[in-house]
C-alpha cells in the first residue's frame, strides 16, 4: 500500500484475484483470464498490473489448488482463510484519486467486491468512497474556477467530468 494506505497497482490485482475466489473456486486459467479482461478494459494492457501473478498468491499461502497443481494443469483454485483476511484488508484500503487509471481500477474493484464485506464495513467503505469522490469533485471545481480563460473544449470536458462524478457521488451516498 502507499503511505496513505491506498492500493498500489499490484494490490488491485491481488484484490481482484482474492475477490473472485471469495465468490467460489475457479480454474487457474479462468482466473487469470478474468483478471486480464477486467483490468485491460479499465486501464489497458499493463505490465505493472500483470506482474503480480497468481503463483505469488499461492506462495504467500492465500490461495490453494483444490485439485491439480497450478497453471500447468489449469488447477481449480480456492481461497484460504488467510486469503479472505487479506481480501478484507484490501477492501478496506483507502482510495487515492478516483480519476487516474489506477484510482478508477481500485474504485471499480471495491464496488465489484463490496458485497463480500459485512454490512457495517460496507457502509463505512461507501462513506469513504463518497468522501474520495467528493474530494475529486472539489479538485475539479477548483480547476474549473482557475480555467475561466481556457478554451471551451477544455472547460466543457471539466464540466462533464464534474457532472459524472456528482452522479457517482449521489449514487454511492444513497
Amino acid at each position: 500500500m502507499f503511505r496513505d494506505r491506498s492500493l498500489v497497482p499490484a494490490e488491485a490485482i491481488r484484490l481482484m484475484a482474492l475477490g473472485l475466489l471469495a465468490e467460489g473456486p475457479r480454474a487457474y486459467g479462468d482466473l487469470a483470464s478474468e483478471i486480464r479482461y477486467f483490468t485491460s478494459n479499465i486501464v489497458g494492457p499493463s505490465l505493472d498490473l500483470m506482474g503480480n501473478s497468481i503463483e505469488a498468491l499461492r506462495y504467500q499461502g492465500l490461495i490453494e489448488p483444490v485439485s491439480g497443481e497450478g497453471m500447468a494443469d489449469n488447477a481449480m483454485m480456492r481461497l484460504k482463510p488467510e486469503g479472505r483476511a487479506a481480501l478484507d484488508e484490501l477492501l478496506q484500503a483507502r482510495l487515492g484519486q478516483v480519476q487516474g487509471d489506477i484510482g478508477r481500477l481500485a474504485l471499480r474493484l471495491k464496488l465489484r467486491f463490496l458485497s463480500l464485506l459485512p454490512s457495517p464495513e460496507q457502509a463505512a467503505q461507501r462513506a469513504l468512497i463518497a468522501e474520495a469522490v467528493g474530494t475529486e469533485i472539489a479538485r475539479l471545481q477548483d480547476m474549473r474556477a482557475r480555467s475561466a480563460m481556457a478554451p471551451p473544449a477544455f472547460r466543457d470536458w471539466i464540466e462533464r467530468d464534474i457532472a459524472a462524478l456528482e452522479a457517482h457521488h449521489a449514487a454511492i451516498a444513497a
